[in-house]
C-alpha cells in the first residue's frame, strides 16, 4: 500500500486510519474523562476509587487510602482481593496488563464476579493509564506481591513477583503521575477539597467502608470517613452543612426490585431503591442523584421518578385531609421547596449518557423509582399524620408565597418597558446584527473600561452593557430589591429574559452573555456577583451554554519591535524560558571527560528535568535534609525490604542497599513501638520525594547529565580540574556553581531586553489592544460557565454570598491562599 499523503481534498482508502487502546483514548480525551481540564483529571481518580469501590460493594474492600504527593501524582490503595494476574492463553500477557491497557477488558461484563459495579466500559483504568506520564500497579493476591510498570499507556515493565505478601494482605495499589503534556493537564494539581467531598459521599453511600484522604503537600492534612447511618446520615450532614438543621428526623427507604431482560431471566438480578428526604425550613431543593454510588450531576431517570412519586404521594394525601384548597394552584416545584434528598440506586445494568456517568437513560428505573417512593410516602403520610400535615402545609404556604410574589412583582414594574422589544437600556452599545446565535453581549465593568470597550468591539455582532459599581447580591436581596436596582434592571432588559419564567430562556436576546472585568479583587468580586445573578436568577441560560467569561491579558511584553500579549504566569514563565533559550550555549568541562556543548533541542529537554528535581530537592531540604544526604538515598533509595533487589544492580549495591534497610527498619520499629512487617504500607518521610528526584535524575541522565552536577561547586572546590558550567548568551558568559541554577538563569535571561506591562484594569488597555486581546474571536480566550454540580454550586454561593458570616469566615480560613499574588489574578 502507498504511503504517500493522499492530494488535498481527496477522500481515499489512505485516509483510514485505526488508533486502539491508549493511542485512540490519548487522541480523544475528552470521550473518556470529559475533558483536560480539571474535572476530567481528578476523573482518573475517581475511576481508579471506584474500582475499589466495586470492591466494597462485593464484599471484600473494607478500606481504600488515597494520598497525593508532593510530586504530583496519587496512589490509590484497597484491601480487595487484587487484580487478576494470572496470564491469559489467548494473548500471552497477564490479566493485570491487558486490565490496564487494552481498551474494552472487564471482569464485569457478565454480572458473575460483580453483581453491581461501576465499571461498565472497561474503560476507566486505561483511560487513567493512557492520560498519566506514568503509572505504577502493585497486587497483592494468593499470598504474593506484584508489580507492573506503564508510561502512557503502554506497560515498560514485565509483571514482577516480588515475594511473598505479609500474612492476611491483600489488595490493589495503583501511583499515577498525569501526563503533564500541554494538550492533556499541564500544570493542573490534584484539589484537596475536591477529593474530600467526593470522598465523603462515597463513605456515606457505603455503610461501613473506610476512606482515607492524605496529602503530603501539607504536613499533617488528613481526612478519614466511615459511616454507619448511609443516606440517612448524609442528608442529615447535608443540611447541617448548610446552616439549615432541620428540627426532624430523615425520611428513608429501601427497596428491591427484581428487574430482568431476555438475557438475564432467571439470574435473579434486582434494582436496589434507596432514598432520604429531609425538609428544612428553607425555600431551596437539593437533591444529590447516585448510580452504583457515581454521581449523577444530571440526574436522569431515577431523578424524574423519585419527583413524580414524591409529588403524586403528597399531592393525594394533601387534597384528601383537605391540606390543599381546591382553587390553589400547586405546582410540582412547590412540593420540593426546602427538601433535601439523596437518591440512590443500584442496577446490574446501568445506561449513562456518556462515559462519565453524568446522566442515567435506563428507561425502567422512572417507574421502579416511582413506584417505591410512591408506595413507602402514602404509608409513611397515613402512619405520621403530624410530619405529613407539616409537610402539606410547608407545600402550600409555598405555592401561595409564589403566587403572592407574582402579583407584587406585576405590580411593581411594568413588564412592557423592562422585557419588551422597545425597552432596552439607555446604556446599552446595541450591536446591529439581530442573529442571536452570532450575536454577543459584553457585560463590561466601569464606564472607562465600557469606553474602550465600545471603541475597539465590531458593532456588527458585539453589543456592550457598562454596569457601574458592584452589581446588587441578589443572594441577600429580596425581589422588589433586585427590580429596583438599575444595573439589575439594565442587565435583565439587555439579555431579554423573564426572571419569573426561569424555564424559558428561548428569547434571550444574545448567543453569548460574556462577563469581562477587571483582572484585580474588585473585578473578581464583580464576576462572581454577576455569577450569583446568573446562576439564581437565569440559571437555565448556564445550563443552555450561554454565559461566558473573558481572560484578558495579564502582561503585555515588547521586545523591540515585536509585542505579545501574556494571560497569565504560567504562561509568562513559559515566555521568559523560551526567550531565554533564543541564543543560549551552556558549555561544560569535567575532568577526563572532553568539552560539551548543550545548545538547541538538548537544552530544552534539560530544562523540565531540572525543574523537577529542584521541586523534589526543595521539599526534602525543607524537611532538613542536604544535598550530601540526598542524592545518594535518591539513587540506592530508603525502600520497603521487597523492593530491595529491584534496586540491586550488583552485589556490593545490594549490601549497601541490605544495611540501609536495617537502619531504616529500627528506626520505625522504634517509632511503632513494634516490628514492623516487611511490605506493610510504611516508609520514611521523604519517599515520594525521592522517587519524584529518582525520576528527575533518570531524565537528566538522558540528556547527559548526572547526580553530581546538582552539586554546588563550593562543596567539592578540592577536586582538579573542576567541573565548569559556563552559559554563553549572545556572547556574553556567565558561570554557574552547579545546574540548579539553570533554570532560574535562563529565565533572568529572557527578560533581557524587554518591558513588560502589567495591566491592572481594562482601561489602561486601549481600543485597539482590547480588541486584538480579548474581544477578536480570533485571538481572544473564553470560559464557558457550566454546571456540573448543581448542589455544589449552591452551597458555593450560599457560603460566600449568603448571611451565615461564620460560615464565610470558616472558608476563607479554611482556604487561604498561599500568596498574596494569587489574589491578584485567578481566571
Amino acid at each position: 500500500m502507498s504511503t504517500e499523503t493522499p492530494p488535498a481534498g481527496e477522500y481515499t482508502e489512505a485516509h483510514m486510519k485505526s488508533l486502539k487502546d491508549a493511542a485512540h483514548i490519548r487522541q480523544n480525551p475528552g470521550m473518556y474523562v470529559g475533558n483536560t481540564q480539571s474535572s476530567g483529571l481528578h476523573h482518573l481518580v475517581y475511576e481508579i476509587v471506584y474500582n475499589s469501590v466495586d470492591e466494597a460493594l462485593a464484599g471484600y474492600c473494607k478500606h481504600i487510602r488515597v494520598t497525593i504527593h508532593t510530586d504530583g501524582s496519587i496512589t490509590v490503595a484497597d484491601d480487595g482481593r487484587g487484580i487478576p494476574v494470572g496470564i491469559k492463553k489467548d494473548t500471552g500477557k497477564s490479566a493485570l496488563e491487558e486490565a490496564l491497557t487494552v481498551a474494552g477488558n472487564s471482569g464485569k461484563f457478565d454480572n458473575a464476579a460483580y453483581r453491581v459495579s461501576l465499571g461498565l466500559h472497561g474503560m476507566g483504568a486505561k483511560a487513567m493509564n493512557a492520560l498519566s506520564e506514568w503509572c505504577e500497579v502493585e497486587v497483592r493476591r494468593d499470598g504474593r506481591v506484584y508489580k507492573m510498570e506503564f508510561e502512557r499507556g503502554y506497560a515498560t515493565s514485565k509483571l514482577q513477583d516480588l515475594g511473598p505478601a505479609p500474612a492476611g494482605q491483600r489488595g490493589t495499589t495503583i501511583t499515577f503521575r498525569p501526563d503533564p503534556l500541554t494538550e492533556f493537564f499541564g500544570n493542573l494539581e490534584f484539589d484537596y477539597a475536591t477529593l474530600e467531598d467526593r470522598f465523603r459521599e462515597i463513605a456515606y453511600l457505603c455503610k461501613g467502608l473506610a476512606i482515607t484522604l492524605t496529602d503530603e503537600r501539607e504536613a499533617g492534612k488528613t481526612a478519614h470517613f466511615q459511616f454507619d447511618g448511609g443516606i440517612a446520615e448524609y442528608v442529615v450532614w447535608l443540611n447541617e452543612n448548610q446552616g439549615e438543621a432541620a428540627e426532624h428526623a430523615a425520611i428513608y427507604v429501601k427497596k428491591e426490585v427484581e428487574h430482568s431482560t431476555p438475557d438475564t431471566e432467571g439470574m435473579g438480578l434486582k434494582v436496589a431503591v434507596e432514598v432520604a428526604i429531609q425538609y428544612t425550613n428553607g425555600d431551596d431543593e437539593r437533591i444529590r442523584c447516585y448510580t452504583n454510588n457515581a454521581y449523577n450531576p444530571v440526574g436522569g431517570t431515577h431523578l424524574s421518578g423519585f419527583r413524580s412519586g414524591l409529588t403524586k404521594a403528597i399531592n393525594a394525601y394533601g387534597k384528601k385531609e383537605g391540606h390543599f384548597k381546591p382553587d390553589l394552584e400547586v405546582r410540582g416545584d412547590d412540593f420540593r421547596a426546602g427538601l433535601t434528598s439523596v437518591v440512590s440506586i443500584a442496577h446490574p445494568d446501568p445506561l449513562f449518557e456518556s462515559q462519565t456517568k453524568v446522566k442515567l437513560n435506563n428507561p425502567e428505573v422512572e417507574g421502579i423509582v416511582s413506584s417505591v417512593v410512591y408506595e413507602f410516602l402514602t404509608e409513611y403520610l397515613e402512619k405520621n399524620p403530624k410530619e405529613a400535615t407539616r409537610i402539606c402545609k410547608k407545600v402550600a404556604l409555598t405555592a401561595e408565597l409564589r403566587i403572592a410574589l407574582k402579583k407584587h412583582r406585576d405590580a411593581l414594574i411594568d413588564r412592557k418597558k423592562i422585557l419588551g422589544g422597545s425597552g432596552l437600556p439607555g446604556k446599552l452599545y446595541d450591536c446591529t446584527s439581530r442573529e442571536r446565535e452570532k450575536s454577543e453581549l459584553f457585560l463590561v465593568e466601569g464606564d472607562s473600561a465600557g469606553g474602550s470597550a465600545e471603541s475597539g468591539r465590531n458593532r456588527q455582532f458585539q453589543a456592550i452593557l457598562p454596569l457601574k459599581g458592584k452589581v446588587l447580591n441578589v443572594e441577600k436581596a429580596k425581589l422588589e430589591k433586585l427590580l429596583e436596582n438599575n444595573e439589575i434592571s439594565a442587565l435583565i432588559a439587555a439579555t431579554g429574559i423573564d426572571i419569573e419564567n426561569v424555564e424559558d430562556v428561548s428569547k434571550v436576546r444574545y448567543g453569548k452573555i460574556i462577563i469581562l472585568t477587571d483582572a484585580d479583587v474588585d473585578g473578581q468580586h464583580i464576576r462572581t456577583l454577576l455569577l450569583t445573578f446568573f446562576f439564581r436568577q437565569m440559571r437555565k441560560l448556564i445550563e443552555a451554554g450561554h454565559v461566558f467569561v473573558a481572560r484578558p491579558p495579564l502582561f503585555k511584553v515588547t521586545q523591540k519591535k515585536e509585542t505579545r500579549f501574556v494571560q497569565t504566569r504560567e504562561e509568562m514563565v513559559v515566555e521568559l524560558t523560551t526567550r531565554g533559550l533564543k541564543g543560549t550555549t551552556l558549555h561544560v568541562t569535567k575532568p577526563d571527560q572532553p568539552a560539551r556543548t548543550v545548545t538547541g533541542d538538548d537544552l530544552t529537554k534539560l530544562l523540565p528535568a531540572l525543574s523537577e528535581a529542584e521541586t523534589a530537592v526543595v521539599g526534602l531540604e525543607r524537611r532538613g535534609r542536604t544535598l550530601d544526604e540526598l542524592l545518594p538515598r535518591a539513587v540506592e533509595g530508603a525502600f520497603p525490604a521487597y523492593q530491595v533487589h529491584e534496586r540491586a544492580k550488583n552485589k556490593d549495591h545490594w549490601f549497601r542497599a541490605i544495611e540501609e534497610v536495617a537502619a531504616f527498619k529500627a528506626a520505625l520499629t522504634e517509632q511503632l513501638q513494634r516490628e514492623p512487617v516487611i511490605g506493610e504500607d510504611y516508609t520514611l518521610d521523604e519517599w515520594h520525594d525521592l522517587k519524584a528526584l529518582n525520576r528527575a535524575l533518570a531524565k537528566m541522565k538522558n540528556t547527559g547529565f548526572d547526580t553530581n552536577d546538582l552539586i554546588p561547586l563550593q562543596r567539592i572546590a578540592g577536586r582538579e580540574p573542576p567541573v565548569r558550567y559556563t552559559l554563553d548568551h549572545d556572547g556574553h558568559t556567565k558561570n554557574l556553581v552547579s545546574l540548579r541554577e539553570l533554570v532560574a538563569e535562563i529565565r533572568r535571561l529572557g527578560e533581557k531586553g524587554m518591558a513588560v506591562t502589567r495591566f491592572k484594569g481594562l482601561g489602561e488597555m486601549d481600543p485597539e489592544e482590547l480588541w486584538e486581546t480579548t474581544l477578536n474571536p480570533q485571538h481572544r480566550t473564553l470560559l464557558k460557565v457550566t454546571l456540573n454540580d448543581a448542589f455544589k454550586a449552591e452551597e458555593m454561593f450560599r457560603t460566600l454570598m449568603g448571611k451565615e458570616v461564620q460560615d464565610r469566615r470558616a472558608f476563607i480560613f479554611n482556604n487561604t491562599l498561599k500568596s498574596v499574588e494569587d489574589i491578584d489574578y485567578g481566571a
